[in-house]
């Protein structure tokens, strides 16, 4: 009699991603791009580039006073963006 070991299809997913190190390159791209339905369209339509560096999302902004807005919603924004990243990929946020 054969003996099977069965897994779910998403758990052997993940675990060739973290093997092959694709897990967190994966999870970054989620981050960036949940920017837009974090913050919504309105802001959204401000932003010019984003990208990460040493746990750190910088995003560029057109607007200086939306910018000054969102620097006092940085806690706020990191965590609804973690959240939507699906796990702990950056600790701030800053705006240019």
């Amino acid at each position: 009699m054969f003996r099977r070991k069965v897994e779910n299809l998403g758990d052997v997913l993940r675990k060739y991603l973290r093997v092959e190190g694709l897990e967190t390159p994966l999870m970054q791209r989620r981050l960036i791009d949940s920017w837009e339905k974090v913050v919504g369209q309105g802001v959204a339509s401000y932003t010019t580039e984003k990208f990460l560096k040493n746990q750190t999302l910088f995003v560029k902004i057109s607007s200086p006073a939306l910018r000054q807005e969102l620097s006092m919603m940085r806690p706020q924004l990191v965590k609804n963006l973690n959240e939507a990243a699906g796990g702990f990929i950056i600790s701030d946020v800053r705006f240019y």
